[in-house]
């Protein structure tokens, strides 16, 4: 089967939409069949519920907090836990991979950084930069942006909080532009709905390794259903093949 890793999930440490407690996680995602997972709680200019009126250090080790929370929880069990981060440019979000605490602490700056700026101190620091949920429509969104390929490492073409045509246009949108594919649960709280990951040949060790796996497309973008079927998003035409246009418009904000 391979090893099966969650991409995308919330705490309410540091996220204000997040329903559990790091540590919660950890039982609940090795039943669901999941070999590690990766906290990607909101960071200050998204959905967070880290205080604005403290230090920046003390901002920080509140967001971690999830993170190391649930990575304490998870020791002496073969479960990997890793971190990563979601950011907010115009409610556009991208999810970061490969940056650690000590990069925060030491990038107060990012909070003023422009996608493409992102994007290559990101990099610098040996991570990746992927847009989450690109065709995502709320109604708290009023339009849809969509990173260039200049300022992007890849799409989550599936997102199980997504409908299935949501993702089929990301999915579209990723394979025009060639670029690496990820899936993830954008989980929040427990539920028996269905949800997303990344599988794997091999165990992944640390989120270098997942952010040079997925660079090098050895992950498979799959959905999990509630009785545990892992079914590759490739094969499902409901999330791969568009029906309908957009309803909102579609911005290119060209890495600004």
């Amino acid at each position: 089967m391979g090893f099966l890793y969650e991409t995308h999930l919330h705490t309410c440490e540091a996220s204000k939409c997040g329903k559990l407690h790091g540590e919660e996680y950890i039982p609940y995602m090795m039943e669901k069949g999941y070999s590690g997972m990766i906290v990607t709680d909101h960071f200050f200019n998204g959905n967070t519920c880290v205080p604005a009126d403290l230090s920046w250090k003390e901002r920080v080790e509140i967001y971690c907090s999830g993170y190391e929370r649930a990575l304490k929880a998870a020791e002496g069990k073969d479960f990997n836990v890793m971190f990563g981060v979601e950011i907010n440019f115009n409610k556009d979000e991208y999810l970061l991979y490969g940056i650690d605490k000590k990069w925060l602490l030491d990038n107060e700056c990012m909070m003023e950084m422009t996608r493409l700026e992102l994007y290559e101190a990101v990099h610098k620091a040996g991570g990746i930069m992927i847009q989450a949920h690109p065709f995502r429509e709320r109604d708290y969104l009023s339009d849809i942006k969509l990173a260039p390929a200049a300022a992007v490492d890849g799409i989550e073409v599936y997102n199980a909080a997504n409908s299935a045509n949501m993702n089929a246009l990301g999915f579209e949108y990723c394979t025009k532009l060639d670029l690496p594919m990820t899936a993830g649960s954008d989980i929040h709280f427990f539920h028996d709905k269905e949800m997303g990951g990344m599988l794997f040949e091999k165990k992944i060790g640390s989120i270098g390794e997942f952010a040079a796996a997925v660079t090098e497309r050895k992950g498979i973008p799959v959905s999990v259903a509630p009785d545990g079927t892992v079914t590759p998003v490739a094969d499902m035409p409901e999330q791969t093949v568009s029906t309908k246009l957009p309803t909102l418009e579609v911005l290119y904000p060209e890495g600004r």
